[in-house]
């Protein structure tokens, strides 16, 4: 029998099959949601140890889930080898283990009423996720986004199991939504203004089908009030899809767009913020963006809400809730203007990455 011959092209062409065939496939979705989460966790080769504890289970799902939480023990050791990047490697291994806990385990999260596993813990349909994660979990594997240590492509397998996959819904966010307010801000004096910003904060309604509360359009009339005198370049919107639990309706989107249709504010003068789910995190988030717009954050912005929660912004209790879930201050409530209004200035440890809230870390 004879062998066909093959040219050198289709040499080339087979040997780019064979390696393509070799290739793991790639999940970009995976890969953003593992940067954004848990970045200095990638890659990390299982101890010994920890690999003995997952091979104990013989792949049932609820012992895979408690064999894949650090101990203190582990993530000290882990965090010793690298000490200019322990701290972040220490946070990271607590978030993950909270993902896994929370979403694994059915440990209530921090708010239980907007996040956590839709199905009830205890309950058949828990156990299904969870084993579904775990199964999402193994056929992943070898991805590259999850290479390494099982915990990490077990908490995103549960988080992806779930569809709170928040922390990456709009990226590459400045891109898809902020591009012409960067664009602006380049050539921006910003000595011209009183504040760099208008912060106004998003407020859910209390159903799945309005999508702007009452509440949210006083917030809109403060800030185009304010926008319209000129005090400052831009107005952010700030606030995800919140409440109630499972809304599609997202605050920033929702204000951003009755600020272009009621009120013919700029398109190029409003930054989009629509990740935040609290109130400390609207502030931080905010400072995020100005970051990226390269506003100095020694300038003070304005905040504008209904009184009530302007009330919660200026307490002693804010700065304590602060503390308490984020770890630092976004920054300093300086001033109150006026019964809607609170100047505040931002702070750069906003910048810090909080893996301990998933959705938006």
């Amino acid at each position: 029998m004879v062998k066909p011959r093959v040219g050198a092209i289709g040499a080339a062409l087979l040997l780019l099959a064979a390696s393509t065939a070799a290739a793991p496939a790639r999940d970009v979705h995976l890969a953003k949601l593992a940067t954004r989460l848990f970045p200095h966790l990638r890659a990390l080769p299982t101890n010994p140890d920890r690999q003995r504890r997952l091979d104990a289970c013989a792949g049932r799902a609820p012992c895979l889930v408690e064999a894949a939480i650090w101990r203190d023990g582990e993530r000290e050791r882990l965090a010793s080898r690298a000490p200019n990047e322990a701290d972040d490697i220490r946070r990271e291994i607590d978030g993950l283990n909270e993902v896994l806990r929370v979403y694994g385990v059915g440990k209530l999260p921090r708010y239980p009423l907007v996040d956590g596993s839709d199905e009830p813990f205890g309950s058949p349909a828990f156990a299904a996720r969870v084993a579904d994660a775990v199964m999402l979990a193994d056929v992943q594997r070898n991805d590259p986004a999850v290479a390494g240590d099982y915990s990490l492509s077990l908490a995103l397998a549960l988080l992806d199991a779930n569809d709170k996959d928040g922390a990456v819904a709009f990226e590459p966010l400045d891109q898809r939504f902020n591009a012409a307010s960067l664009a602006k801000a380049r050539n921006l004096d910003w000595s011209h203004f009183r504040y760099s910003a208008i912060v106004a904060l998003g407020v859910g309604p209390d159903d799945l089908v309005t999508p702007l509360s009452a509440r949210g359009k006083v917030n809109v009339r403060l800030a185009a009030e304010r926008f319209a005198q000129g005090v400052a370049p831009f107005i952010i919107v700030s606030g995800s899809a919140v409440h109630p639990r499972d809304t599609r309706h997202v605050e920033a989107l929702e204000m951003q767009r009755a600020l272009i249709e009621r009120f013919a504010v700029p398109p190029e003068a409003i930054v989009v913020e629509p990740y935040a789910r609290h109130t400390t995190t609207n502030l931080r988030n905010a400072t995020r963006r100005l970051f990226a717009l390269g506003a100095p954050l020694s300038r003070d912005v304005l905040v504008v809400s209904n009184v009530s929660h302007i009330d919660a912004i200026v307490s002693p209790a804010f700065t304590t809730r602060n503390q308490a879930e984020l770890g630092y201050q976004p920054g300093t409530i300086t001033q109150r203007p006026s019964p809607n209004e609170a100047v505040f200035r931002p702070d750069i440890a906003s910048l810090r990455n909080d893996p301990m809230d998933p959705l938006d870390p």
